[in-house]
C-alpha cells in the first residue's frame, strides 16, 4: 500500500507506532502517468533540511518542531480524477490569512462514498458522530501534530488551504494514519566488502523500494494503519505484503518469512519522521500523517537471503542504491535522505551550502 523539511531530532525507540511529506525522489524507469507527475518543490540535494525551513517559513510545526509546507497537496488534477483544485496563492495557504472569496472545489471519490470498511460515512450521515482530536473507538482521530481545528463539523487541514474540500481518495475525515518502513543494508561487492562512493568516500546504503501500481512512482513499501492496529505491527505487515508478497504465500512460506524478519523488526531501530505528510491526496478536511521508521541490517545476514517479491499494491520491488539522484513518491526521498544522515552514508557529491540566519 502505501507520508517536510527540517533537522529531525530522531532517537532510538523500542516500540513504534506509520505515513507523506515534501521532497521528491525517482528511479529513472518507465514514465508515470500524467496525474502522477506532480509539481516539484526546489531540490533538497544542496540545501540542508534546517536551511530549507528558514527559507520557506510556513504555518505549523510537527512533533519534531519541523516546519511544514504544502506543495504536492496543491497539485492538479487531483489523483485518479479530472478534478481541478481551486488555485491557492502561496500567500493565501495559511488559515490565519483572511480570504473571504476562497471557494474550494468539493470532491470525494466514488470509491470512498461507496462505504468500504476503511472509510468514514459522510459528515451529515445519520448516526455518524465522530470524536475528533481523540481516540474514537478503534479509529485514531488524534493528529501527530497536536490539536486541529474543527469548523462546521469538519476537521481543518492543519497546514492550510488545498483548494479542495471533502475527502478525495482518503477514507477518514481528519488525519489518515500510515506507516513507512525504511529497510536498509550496505551495498557490498562480490567479496562482501562495503562499497564506497568514489567521490565522497562514504559507504552506499541500499533500501527496499516498490513501484506503486496506482501511479508508477517508486516508494517506500508502506501503508495505512488499520483500526486498533499498533504502528509497529503496520510497519512489519506492510513490508511483508508489499515487498515479500506474503498474502500469496502458503502457511509454511509465511512462517519462514516471519522467522527471517523477526530478528530485523525486533532489533534496535529509529524513527525517521512522525507527522503530517505533504501528499497529493490531501484536502482541506482530510490529510495524510505517517511514521517512518528505519530498520537496518548492518551485516546483511538477514536481508541478503530475503526473497523480494512484489505484492499487494506494488508492481515491482528491488534493492535501490540511495543518493540524491533518486526520485520517490511524495516525501519518501526526504525520509531516505534522513536515514543516510543518521547512518553517515553517501547522499550527494556536492557539499551543502552554509545556512545563514
Amino acid at each position: 500500500m502505501l507520508l517536510l523539511a527540517g533537522t529531525l531530532r530522531a532517537g532510538t525507540v523500542s516500540g513504534v507506532s506509520r505515513a507523506v511529506a515534501v521532497f521528491t525522489f525517482a528511479v529513472a524507469l518507465s514514465a508515470p502517468p500524467a496525474w502522477c507527475v506532480l509539481q516539484r518543490r526546489p531540490r533538497l540535494s544542496n540545501l540542508s533540511a534546517n536551511c530549507w525551513s528558514h527559507l520557506h517559513p510556513v504555518n505549523m510545526l510537527n512533533s519534531y518542531n519541523v516546519k511544514l509546507y504544502h506543495s504536492k497537496a496543491l497539485t492538479s488534477p487531483y489523483p485518479g480524477s479530472h478534478v481541478e483544485r481551486s488555485q491557492v496563492p502561496a500567500d493565501k495557504v495559511g488559515w490565519l490569512t483572511e480570504w473571504k472569496d476562497y471557494n474550494p472545489v468539493e470532491y470525494t471519490a466514488k470509491s470512498v462514498l461507496a462505504g468500504p470498511s476503511w472509510a468514514d460515512p459522510q459528515i451529515n450521515d445519520k448516526g455518524f458522530s465522530p470524536k475528533f482530536n481523540e481516540r474514537d473507538g478503534e479509529v485514531e482521530r488524534k493528529s501527530l501534530n497536536g490539536t486541529y481545528v474543527v469548523e462546521n463539523g469538519r476537521p481543518r487541514n492543519p497546514v492550510g488551504r488545498t483548494g479542495l474540500t471533502g475527502r478525495g481518495l482518503l477514507g477518514r475525515w481528519g488525519p489518515n494514519h500510515a506507516a513507512d518502513p525504511v529497510v536498509t543494508r550496505w551495498k557490498r561487492d562480490g567479496s562482501g566488502n562495503k562499497v564506497a562512493h568514489p567521490v565522497t568516500g562514504k559507504n552506499i546504503l541500499q533500501f527496499v523500494a516498490i513501484k506503486r501500481r496506482d501511479c508508477g512512482e517508486w516508494a517506500i513499501p508502506g501503508g495505512m494503519v488499520d483500526p486498533g492496529e499498533k504502528i509497529s505491527a503496520t510497519l512489519k505487515r506492510e513490508f511483508e505484503e508489499e515487498a515479500l508478497n506474503s498474502l500469496q504465500k502458503s502457511p509454511e512460506e509465511k512462517a519462514e518469512l516471519e522467522k527471517q524478519l523477526h530478528k530485523l523488526f525486533s532489533q534496535e531501530h529509529f524513527v525517521v519522521y512522525r507527522g503530517y505528510v505533504d501528499d497529493p491526496r490531501n484536502t482541506d478536511n482530510a490529510w495524510m500523517e505517517t511514521e517512518a521508521v528505519n530498520y537496518h541490517d548492518e551485516t546483511g545476514e538477514t536481508l541478503d537471503n530475503l526473497p523480494l517479491e512484489a505484492g499487494d499494491d506494488a508492481g515491482m520491488v528491488k534493492w535501490v542504491d540511495i543518493s540524491e539522484k533518486l526520485k520517490l513518491y511524495a516525501s519518501h526521498s526526504y525520509f531516505v535522505k534522513l536515514v543516510t544522515e543518521k547512518r553517515g552514508a553517501h547522499w550527494s557529491e556536492n557539499p551543502g551550502p552554509e545556512c545563514h540566519e
